[in-house]
């Protein structure tokens, strides 16, 4: 029985985090910033997701090490807050 409420609370409380996390995301959109700039003036976040595919499949296909990783994911930062920093002047 303990079980059971165990993973009815911990579903209850799922389902709240993610109620809040939408509504967080939603206003979050209404606000001006550089990532709203560059959806609403047509760029679309394709680049910034194209760059975190590339980044998830070179996590899964770096050769050992963690320093190699840590450039991959450092290079996608730089060039996903370069595009939107970018997006945000025009």
């Amino acid at each position: 029985m303990s079980d059971s409420l165990d993973a009815r609370t911990r579903d209850e409380i799922d389902d709240q985090v993610a109620e809040a996390f939408d509504a967080y995301l939603s206003d979050r959109l209404t606000e001006r910033g550089p990532l709203r700039t560059a959806l609403t003036t047509g760029r679309g976040a394709r680049v910034v997701l194209g760059t975190v595919a590339l980044g998830a499949l070179a996590t899964a296909l770096a050769p050992g090490g963690i320093a190699a990783i840590c450039w991959i994911w450092g290079a996608i930062a730089v060039i996903d807050v370069a595009w939107l920093w970018a997006a945000h002047r025009r």
